[in-house]
């Protein structure tokens, strides 16, 4: 498990879990009515959440994130914001670690926080009844978390052990030269959980610091999802987040120059080769995001019918599985391409993939894999996304951070019918004609087939 994901191993009563559990069984098909309607809700001190009211089930799903992340660790303490992650649950206020998990527990909730590169995200999810106590203690764990020195130590230990037992770990070692390549030195290269010296180095000062810079009411995006009005909403987000400073205070950072063009080998004697590939990507607000997505579900991105997919593993069974996505991040875009096969055979995998990317790239499309891929991006996305008052959530806070506008999936749809062939085509020569990286985890290659 992730440390950066320790919150959610935190247990409650047998009871409650069991409840929450009935709970969120009922919750798909209420999920994916077409009727669902988003509200905007906008409190006295400018915070703007976006709700979903239901009350099938007395539950209230709230997600949040805050602007920054990992991409912001201070320079030699890489991982700060990893391990101030594991500690929002670890006292705050006038309650230690325990009196804090305790009441918790009492009022039924369950609380987690995570980073990513871009962002800080938090949910809580509460039975309606104890809704103001569960927000009570949301509240004390955003504005006054505690980072008291035994919490620290233990989830600092827990960490470390991580990384060491990483240490000799084949894909470990190669995804942090993977990241060098790629990213330089932008922050991205760094790995979020730090190194042993950087999370060694993170003192409570630090971690303080870095709460005071990251949570600012300017970063901030909410989504609820429950049993909760909209007027109730409005008082909540000013008593949970209004006492938080108004601004960031966040450092600037540029975008990446992607280093492609280069092939990179680890190797390591062992049965099995892993292969990855790094092409340009798109932005989420280009005007030819739409039709790069739809090339992404053709390559590699559309389970069991991608060409990747056909060729690889159908055809040739040179692998369990092949795909390919879009990775857009803040400061960088990616399409990336991924598989692993028998050792003996990755120089033939290594072809076979370009030889699929090349055809794509020269000849486009047909008329009937766009018009399936259509179908199924379309189709899919309830099933995907709003299957349940987490995952509603979560999209909701994707689509603010996107700056998508609230009326967004009832617009979805017609933005991927609008693609035409030709985009398609378009958007393949300008990604896939591209030298890409390639990362070789495996026995070094003894054939051609790296192109």
């Amino acid at each position: 498990m992730p440390v950066s994901n320790l919150a959610y191993a935190r247990a409650i009563s047998p009871t409650v879990r069991l409840l929450l559990c009935l709970i969120f069984l009922v919750l798909p098909a209420f999920a994916a009515s077409a009727a669902m309607n988003i509200q905007e809700v906008k409190s006295d001190k400018g915070i703007t959440a976006w709700l979903v009211e239901d009350y099938t089930v007395p539950i209230v799903t709230m997600r949040f994130v805050f602007d920054g992340g990992a991409s912001q660790d201070p320079a030699g303490k890489e991982g700060t914001a990893n391990l101030m992650a594991g500690l929002f649950d670890e006292g705050a206020g006038d309650l230690d670690s325990d009196a804090f998990q305790i009441k918790l527990d009492d009022v039924g909730a369950e609380m987690s926080f995570e980073e990513t590169r871009d962002g800080f995200y938090g949910t809580m999810r509460m039975l309606a009844e104890k809704r103001d106590d569960a927000l009570g203690l949301l509240k004390m764990a955003i504005e006054e978390p505690r980072f008291d020195p035994a919490p620290v130590e233990r989830i600092r230990a827990q960490i470390i052990s991580g990384i060491e037992a990483n240490a000799r770990n084949p894909e470990t070692i190669a995804q942090a030269k993977w990241r060098k390549v790629l990213y330089g030195n932008h922050p991205y290269a760094n790995p979020e959980n730090g190194t042993k010296e950087s999370v060694a180095a993170i003192g409570q000062d630090d971690l303080r610091a870095f709460h005071k810079a990251m949570f600012g009411r300017d970063g901030l995006h909410v989504a609820v999802v429950g049993a909760i009005d909209a007027e109730t909403l409005k008082r909540k987000l000013d008593e949970i987040f209004g006492g938080l400073p108004e601004k960031r205070q966040l450092r600037p950072l540029a975008d990446v120059d992607l280093k492609l063009g280069q092939t990179i080998e680890v190797n390591y004697d062992q049965p099995q080769t892993s292969l990855q590939w790094a092409f340009p990507g798109v932005a989420r607000d280009a005007p030819d995001f739409y039709a790069a997505a739809l090339l992404n579900e053709i390559l590699g991105g559309q389970a069991y019918t991608s060409r990747l997919y056909q060729e690889v593993r159908e055809k040739r069974g040179l692998a369990y599985g092949v795909s390919s996505s879009l990775v857009d991040r803040r400061y960088s875009t990616l399409l990336t391409v991924g598989t692993a096969t028998r050792s003996d055979r990755a120089a033939e995998t290594l072809k076979i993939v370009r030889d699929v990317v090349q055809r794509l790239a020269s000849e486009g499309p047909t008329d009937q894999e766009l018009a399936a891929v259509k179908k199924n991006l379309i189709g899919a996305y309830a099933i995907n996304n709003l299957d349940s008052s987490s995952s509603i959530a979560n999209t909701l806070v994707e689509l603010q951070l996107d700056k998508l506008g609230i009326d967004y999936i009832q617009r979805r749809a017609a933005y991927i019918n609008g693609v035409t062939l030709d985009e398609v085509k378009a958007v393949a020569k300008k990604l896939l004609t591209v030298d890409p990286a390639i990362l070789v985890v495996g026995p070094a290659l003894t054939t051609g087939g790296k192109g």
